[in-house]
């Protein structure tokens, strides 16, 4: 999980008689507390919050609609509690007042996703409960999200620790406002919305990005799965497929542009299968070649993912500002040949694709309801290199599934070798109750085999892209974004940015010129270190001149 930022509220009719309690003694303890400049301190006696992100980058985009909805409603957003709180709450001389609300945006995906939650919620429970710390006043937590519409009722079960306040479910967030008025006003101790929705996409609301860097930026343009992989929760915490207007992602790209961001990532988790079904557009829809849906009501007119990506990388904005085009996370099943040869066709549409394979076992593909086989994946593949020059590729892959063989694990490790991924993101198979795989399967790979068979695809997966990036990388010449400063400035690094590819490149300024985040430069590539680049800055650029080379 990646903590992303913080959200707190008001207070709980049943936390008074603590705080009251805890009042009374540091008022014994501290008559006369000095006030204190330190950024922890909030002297705003309001409405104030902080959102905690954990997870996906459609969690990251979600906090930004709900800051919106927040900030729309009058609150103030500050920092929230430190990951320390409790050593920091033990030092403290001044008062650690914390937000009136944190807010938990929350992963369901993995067991080890919603672990970190609830080591965050017990640490908060901690500093609520324990008087000896110099907290004024506890304030109020909200649980939101994957795992909130999973677990529902019993986040606010006595057996949770009796720490959250409220719990809303990721298609109930305008509801916000409602349910936090009922709680402030002590008309009830706690408050819960998890509603799945079968049109909410949030597309007009207007979202408040955290830290506004001038580079990057999410935007979702669409919401939920119907995939039904026997091993996802996801359809059961995000709800059905339901696309926004193209034209509201259409203008908010444009404010993206005007607001100084240099790459935007569309988001969806099955983002490629987007179906605009308000326009009467008389597009059909069409699958990659060898692949077949578990979900048969795809067809109907409306506006396709090639076409909101045709209309977006055409935007005047997009092309005088320099923007590039990414999207995450698709299903490879949705990759018909008119897409790749847009990708290959306009520059301002990122060279790299994810292709999630998950196993490379016929036997476990079929199990977990993927709708292809290994022969089907590794065409796709070879149409994407042959129709993308310079593509990369990365993917998912899940070691453990439910009567995976040793024999399905070599499968894996083979398909890893012979596709030769940029990137992989490799997990041990983690049962979440509600999908296929708990009602219909048996869990029965050991722990210790899960690991071990991880560690050998991680294993397979750093050897080889560690040797191709050493035999197809030095001395290349790559069109570098600028994100910013390196964090470790060694050997004359300085800076760090991304290819077009999607490979980080840690790399030396340019003599005489001043690189700053949001510039494009050229960049050669001297040395790799596994997946990461090092290179030397050989001048500005941009999109449009390094596409004419």
């Amino acid at each position: 999980g990646q903590l992303a930022g913080g959200c707190f509220l008001s207070s709980s009719p049943r936390l008074d008689a603590l705080r009251d309690r805890l009042a009374n003694e540091k008022e014994k303890k501290n008559p006369k507390p000095e006030p204190s400049t330190n950024s922890e301190i909030n002297e705003n006696s309001g409405k104030t919050f902080a959102i905690e992100t954990y997870g996906c980058q459609m969690n990251v985009s979600d906090s930004e609609v709900v800051r919106a909805i927040l900030l729309k409603d009058g609150w103030s957003e500050v920092d929230a509690l430190p990951r320390d709180i409790i050593t920091k709450a033990k030092k403290s001389q001044p008062q650690i007042i914390p937000p009136q609300l944190t807010l938990i945006n929350t992963c369901a995906i993995r067991e080890n996703a919603e672990n970190k939650i609830w080591e965050r919620l017990n640490t908060l429970n901690t500093v609520r409960k324990g008087d000896k710390y110099s907290l004024s006043d506890q304030g109020m937590v909200g649980v939101l999200g994957c795992m909130a519409e999973r677990l529902k009722t019993k986040l606010l079960d006595d057996s949770a620790g009796g720490i959250v306040d409220l719990v809303v479910g990721p298609d109930a967030y305008r509801q916000l406002p409602k349910l936090l008025s009922t709680l402030r006003r002590g008309d009830q101790e706690t408050a819960i919305d998890t509603q799945l929705s079968l049109e909410e996409t949030y597309a007009d609301v207007a979202p408040v990005r955290a830290a506004n860097d001038g580079v990057g930026a999410f935007v979702s343009i669409m919401r939920g799965c119907n995939n039904m992989c026997s091993y996802c929760v996801v359809p059961f915490t995000r709800g059905r497929e339901r696309s926004r207007p193209l034209d509201s992602i259409l203008d908010e790209v444009r404010n993206l542009c005007e607001q100084g961001v240099k790459e935007i990532t569309f988001l969806g988790q099955n983002v490629n299968s987007y179906h605009d079904k308000t326009s009467d557009s008389q597009g059909s829809y069409s699958s990659t070649p060898g692949f077949h849906n578990m979900y048969r009501l795809r067809e109907g007119s409306g506006w396709r993912f090639v076409d909101l990506l045709d209309q977006a990388s055409a935007l005047s904005e997009v092309k005088e500002a320099g923007v590039r085009l990414r999207f995450t996370s698709p299903h490879p099943k949705d990759f018909p040949m008119d897409l790749l040869h847009l990708i290959s066709e306009r520059p301002h549409l990122c060279n790299q694709l994810h292709l999630p394979a998950q196993s490379g076992s016929n036997h476990m593909l079929e199990r977990m309801r993927r709708g292809y086989e290994v022969d089907p994946y590794m065409a796709l593949v070879a149409r994407a290199r042959e129709v993308i020059p310079g593509v990369s590729i990365s993917s998912d892959f899940i070691a453990g599934f439910c009567g995976e063989t040793e024999e399905d694990h070599l499968g894996t490790v083979k398909l890893i070798r012979d596709v030769g991924y940029d990137m992989a993101y490799l997990y041990a198979y983690s049962l979440r109750d509600r999908t296929h795989a708990a009602h219909k399967m048996e869990d029965d790979v050991s722990p210790e085999v899960k690991a071990r068979r991880l560690n050998e695809l991680i294993e397979t997966w750093r050897t080889d892209v560690t040797a191709r990036n050493l035999a197809t990388e030095l001395d290349r010449t790559h069109l570098v974004l600028v994100e910013g400063d390196a964090r470790k400035k060694v050997e004359g690094v300085t800076l760090t940015g991304r290819t077009d590819t999607n490979k980080r490149v840690l790399f030396t300024n340019i003599d005489g010129t001043e690189l700053r985040a949001g510039d494009y430069a050229e960049v050669r590539i001297t040395a790799v270190t596994g997946h990461t680049l090092r290179g030397q800055g050989l001048k500005r650029s941009s999109i449009d001149q390094w596409a004419s080379k």
